[in-house]
């Protein structure tokens, strides 16, 4: 048996930081289908874009024929994973740890095809959660060295700010879920950022000494911007794949505005077009670097949100910005709409005002504050003084500006902040 090479992929596309017997596991990958692990902490109730490469990196593997295993830490967020962390987590309740896991996994299944055994979802609660401390000190802790482990930069790290002895514990639970997951599905491979390196070697090697079995670890790189900023930060927080946490609107428009130099990497990245057709991107210069951002911000949106959404987004965004006129030839493969019509104000936020409210002439800098489009009235006042905000695209200028009645029109006051945000006030 052979199978198309997946390393290959995952190398063109950039998903390949550090691997263990790297000459090994290709050609493994290469001859069978293998189970393979990706964890997921579930202290939010959504994932991010940080989430995200490691959710592509599963789906590449899946085409090409391997068995993906989503593992939802609900055992070891109950401690925390300290790395990339200058201070301990916040402790989650079982019942909190469970409502996050539940969309987690829905989210997950956007990507991955769970039908007929062809992935698992799995929760390390299931093992962690009955754990019996004395036992697992037996016969897990005896196989870990405490001066191999201090030696991590991990660890290193945390001591100059404190780091408890539950934290501690954390790389011996997630090395104990790759030995689970190899007893009980024959799982050959953990992948994960590139931080979490030291413990991908530790259930490496754990498996080694108990099993006496090989099997391997690789990392992807982290995800950052060509500036080292931390990539799907933005000013409102992380950019999170919940459309009741980050609009699809604002999702599609992060990618948008993206800097020119990580284009490509992005449609590497968190799209499916073939590699030959965004190699040809590198060549571009000036405008089309923006038509393909368009690309990149639709089909982003669209594997995260779906389609409907996507073209919504996509409206939106050309109502706001402006039409880019896409050619035919363009990243061929991309299902991007070649021209812009659509529900376009279904995408951009929407909050209400009441007519009454409207007939009572508000300052404006009160109802920017009121609903939420700023922090507080004196950055309301300040933003509009410094000719940062429009309504139904005219700037103003005046801190004692007033909404009146004749600005509405078809039900709703069209409402800018800045180049980026949009608002539609829908009047009550």
């Amino acid at each position: 048996m052979s199978l198309p090479n997946v390393t290959e992929e995952l190398r063109r596309r950039g998903f390949v930081k550090q691997s263990t017997d790297a000459d090994e596991l290709e050609q493994l990958l290469s001859k069978e289908s293998v189970t393979f692990y990706i964890g997921f902490d579930p202290t939010a109730d959504s994932l991010h874009v940080g989430h995200l490469l490691g959710i592509m990196a599963m789906t590449h593997m899946q085409r090409y024929g391997h068995r993906p295993i989503a593992i939802v830490g609900g055992g070891t967020a109950m401690i925390g994973d300290p790395s990339g962390k200058t201070e301990m987590r916040k402790m989650l309740s079982r019942e909190d740890i469970e409502a996050n896991t539940a969309k987690i996994k829905q989210q997950i299944s956007r990507f991955i095809d769970f039908g007929n055994d062809k992935a698992l979802l799995v929760d390390n609660w299931e093992w962690i959660g009955g754990l019996g401390f004395v036992e697992f000190l037996r016969d897990i802790g005896r196989h870990f060295s405490v001066n191999r482990m201090l030696s991590f930069e991990t660890y290193k790290r945390r001591l100059e700010t404190g780091l408890s002895f539950l934290e501690f514990n954390y790389q011996l639970l997630q090395a104990y879920d790759f030995l689970m997951l190899y007893r009980k599905y024959g799982c050959r491979l953990q992948m994960g950022g590139d931080d979490q390196w030291a413990n991908i070697l530790a259930g490496a090697d754990l498996v080694r000494r108990v099993e006496g079995e090989a099997v391997y670890g690789h990392t992807f790189p982290l995800l950052t911007t060509a500036s080292g900023a931390k990539m799907g930060k933005t000013e409102s927080g992380a950019l999170w794949l919940d459309a009741s946490r980050t609009s699809p609107f604002d999702f599609y428009q992060y990618w948008i505005n993206i800097d020119d130099r990580d284009v490509v990497s992005c449609l590497n990245y968190f799209t499916l077009l073939p590699i030959e057709e965004i190699e040809a991107v590198q060549d571009m210069q000036g405008v089309q670097y923006n038509i393909a951002k368009t690309v990149l911000a639709y089909e982003i949106t669209n594997l995260v949100h779906g389609q409907k959404a996507a073209d919504e987004a996509f409206s939106a965004s050309i109502a706001a910005f402006g039409k880019r006129e896409i050619p035919q030839t363009f990243l061929p493969s991309s299902k991007v709409p070649r021209g812009g019509t659509g529900a376009a104000d279904k995408a951009i936020p929407s909050l209400n005002l009441s007519r009454s409210e409207l007939e009572s002439a508000p300052l404006l800098a009160n109802v920017l504050c009121d609903l939420e489009m700023t922090k507080s009235r004196g950055e309301a006042r300040r933003l509009i003084k410094q000719g940062g905000v429009y309504i139904n695209g005219e700037r103003v200028t005046d801190k004692d500006a007033v909404l009146k009645t004749e600005l509405e029109d078809d039900g709703k006051i069209a409402v800018r902040l800045g180049k980026k945000k949009h608002y539609n006030l829908i009047i009550k």
